[in-house]
């Protein structure tokens, strides 16, 4: 990996965008095999992403790997399309397609990139034809196609501005959003056409819903058939979902933009799905919409059309049927919980064969199913199906919370794990051919290889930078609960130095692991802050993904109270084990959305612990988030307003004696400001002094040196950090 010149890591991560950009991603294996497409740019800080192949020798046909073998080199990389537009594969000027430096999007792409954390630029995403032959983007709102083999690139007349386009299976057809529209065109730019337009005010087709987006992780609102003849489409009626408005009030020129928002115990958008064929004709399909307003997931297989239904309280999915010929269902599949069903991402599935997968939950482990019987055994973890190949199953999974395991499932086999070294790995497969994806804290970046039977492994090159520092990290499991943490330290330290102040650094909510070994940037971060001067300590507590449902279901009723339980145990358990290291007179925390609510939480309810927080983004008044998610941990606030007033720190502002730095984004759509400007009103009403940082133009997603620098100033400043 390339090395950089002299910098911070606070203006590494954002001239970086985090460390991602460089990094191959987005990747996918043709079905025979012989070609890897991934997404990349030219350089660590290069944001301008561009699609490349790696070609691949005949595999022999003995089979798949299912060890990762030694490295070599068998491939050659080429670029099918550049996402500036340079030379002649993209005949564009480079300042139309930047404007300057800006891509051209609409809002609606925007807020698709929100939701899928997609930070470059140039081409963020692409889809392709069942063969992997066609590949499909845009540049600045215009539909694109190239020839993967030949890199013959064409921008087709589409109506601009393109949303998620995708080609049909065969290659023939691009399906796309323009507006609030589902479109069709000829992949050689002919036939043009509209298949569904709105037929009401609010309503749009083919397009995800905020929760869909947000909550569900299901970002795309239509499905191919197999023979691109007709599609799959959701129609989204947000009519009765409540408008609200976002202002930045350093832009006074700029009107309010209006979203509708669906907070919880409000009503939700109105999801239907249609079967609809290229000449508009629709046929609506039929299940009890009432008792299950959720869509969860949806696609058209070999086997037919189906979809994932969910009930308003989360307890009870089901997976239906759909007949493609009058939209009727039927039920393949019934699940229920007593707090709510899981959503698992690649679920539902079904192989060649026709078996379905799913998971099954039972105590501490999360089961994948085939046809509803358990195939993975007690203490495995089910994270992810990552791809479904004839009848095989790529998977990822968990016998140890810290370490992500690729594991590979087959009638005959059944399921073996393929990974052996720490870390966290992931994949995708087709025909013979493996792209395996490691990071860990041994190693700095990610490393992608592809592996195929007998033959050396080929590495597709990183060219993301090499952090300007190195970590030097603790990892246990303490306490009763064996909560896991990891401890970073300064480089400099030397045992007999004295007690450091300490800085819990957690995320420690449902959404996502903090304290795993991968050396993700958030690991770096915290070894930021360890250089200037504490002891930075990472806990995952309650309700964190990787120990299985039970643990997640803890959380439920209460999403605040048992997490800061469990920093507070993870802090003195931590103390224990390494007596005299840490000065538990001054101690701090940070965090940013959930790690923010927590980090508020921290000062307001424990000051005999907690001596400063910085809260950023928090969520500090449940009722203020989206239906799907805060629902499912808290239920209706109707009928459960003390779990509500339970997980709000609202009413916790008469509490404060400590020093608080709330930082939030002035047009963040997912964690509202209205959360931190309510506690910033309700502290001044309570007299407690306190300071609030606006962050003009940000949206939820903030990566900024300077923001960083002036947490650390304030932490040292009210923890006497020299």
């Amino acid at each position: 990996m390339p090395t950089t010149t002299s910098t911070t890591l606070p203006e590494q991560l954002t001239r970086t965008k985090r460390f991602t950009l460089g990094a191959p991603s987005r990747l996918t294996v043709a079905p025979d095999g012989t070609t890897v497409l991934f997404l990349r740019s030219r350089g660590g800080a290069d944001p301008v992403n561009c699609l490349w192949a790696l070609d691949l020798e005949p595999a022999d046909g003995s089979g798949g790997a299912e060890r990762l073998p030694v490295d070599g080199r068998d491939g050659a990389e080429r670029l099918p399309a550049d996402g500036r537009g340079v030379g002649e594969r993209l005949l564009v000027d480079p300042a139309e397609l930047l404007g300057g430096g800006c891509e051209q999007l609409s809002q609606a792409e925007r807020t698709r990139r929100e939701r899928t954390g997609q930070l470059g630029q140039g081409i963020t995403d692409y889809a392709t034809d069942r063969a992997a032959a066609l590949a499909v983007f845009t540049l600045s709102g215009e539909l694109w196609t190239v020839d993967t083999a030949t890199g013959a690139a064409r921008r087709l007349p589409a109506e601009a501005p393109v949303v998620d386009p995708c080609p049909d299976p065969t290659g023939r057809r691009i399906a796309y959003l323009s507006g609030d529209a589902l479109r069709v065109i000829g992949s050689d730019g002919t036939g043009d056409r509209a298949v569904a337009v709105p037929d009401g005010p609010a309503v749009s087709y083919g397009r995800p819903e905020h929760v869909a987006a947000e909550s569900m992780g299901r970002h795309r609102g239509y499905w191919w058939a197999p023979d691109g003849e007709r599609l799959l489409v959701a129609r989204v009626d947000e009519s009765m979902v409540a408008l609200w408005y976002l202002a930045d009030p350093a832009r006074p020129e700029l009107a309010p933009r209006a979203v509708r928002y669906p907070a919880a115990g409000t009503a939700n958008a109105e999801v239907t799905l249609w079967l609809a064929d290229l000449a508009g004709r629709r046929t609506e399909v039929r299940w009890d919409r009432a008792a299950f307003e959720y869509v969860t997931a949806a696609g058209w297989d070999a086997h037919g059309p189906f979809a994932a239904v969910q009930t308003r309280d989360q307890r009870t999915v089901r997976l239906l049927a759909v007949d493609p010929a009058d939209g009727a269902t039927t039920t393949l599949q019934e699940q229920r919980d007593d707090c709510w069903v899981q959503l698992v991402q690649g679920l539902p599935a079904r192989t060649a064969s026709g078996a379905l997968l799913g998971f099954s939950d039972r105590g501490d482990t999360r089961h994948l199913t085939v046809d509803g019987a358990p195939v993975t055994g007690p203490g495995l973890v089910l994270r992810e199906v990552l791809s479904v190949d004839g009848d095989r199953v790529l998977f990822a999974a968990s016998e140890e919370p810290t370490r992500v395991d690729l594991w590979s499932w087959e009638p005959a086999s059944g399921a073996r794990r393929l990974t052996d070294e720490p870390g966290r790995h992931g994949g995708v497969r087709g025909g013979d051919t493996l792209v395996h994806t490691a990071r860990s804290l041994a190693r700095p970046g990610s490393r992608t290889r592809v592996l195929r039977h007998g033959r050396p492994a080929v590495e597709i090159t990183s060219l993301a930078e090499t952090p300007v520092l190195a970590l030097r990290v603790e990892s246990a499991a303490v306490g009763p609960r064996g909560l896991r943490t990891q401890l970073f330290l300064p480089s400099w330290y030397r045992e007999g130095d004295g007690p450091l102040p300490v800085l819990l650094d957690p995320y420690a909510g449902p959404a996502l692991q903090k304290v795993v070994d991968d050396g993700a940037w958030w690991a770096l971060l915290s070894q930021w802050f360890a250089e200037r001067g504490f002891a930075v300590l990472a806990a995952d507590g309650v309700g964190v993904p990787g120990r299985g449902p039970a643990w997640e279901r803890e959380v439920y009723g209460d999403s605040v109270g048992p997490a800061l339980d469990d920093q507070v145990a993870a802090l003195h358990a931590t103390a224990e084990r390494r007596p005299g290291l840490l000065d538990l007179d001054r101690v701090g925390i940070r965090g940013w959305s959930f790690g923010g609510t927590l980090a508020a939480a921290a000062v307001l309810r424990r000051p005999d612990v907690f001596h400063a927080a910085v809260a950023g983004a928090g969520n500090h008044d449940q009722r203020l988030y989206d239906t799907h998610w805060r629902e499912r941990f808290l239920g209706h606030p109707d009928e459960h307003p003390e779990w509500y007033d339970r997980s709000s720190l609202l009413g916790d502002a008469p509490k404060l004696r400590r020093p608080l730095l709330l930082v939030h984004g002035m047009v963040d759509d997912n964690v509202l400001v209205a959360n931190t400007l309510r506690l910033s009103a309700a502290l001044l009403a309570a007299g407690h002094p306190h300071e609030v940082l606006p962050l003009s133009g940000a949206t939820h997603a903030v990566t900024s040196a300077e923001l960083l620098e002036h947490q650390l100033e304030f932490l040292r400043r009210h923890l006497r950090v020299a």
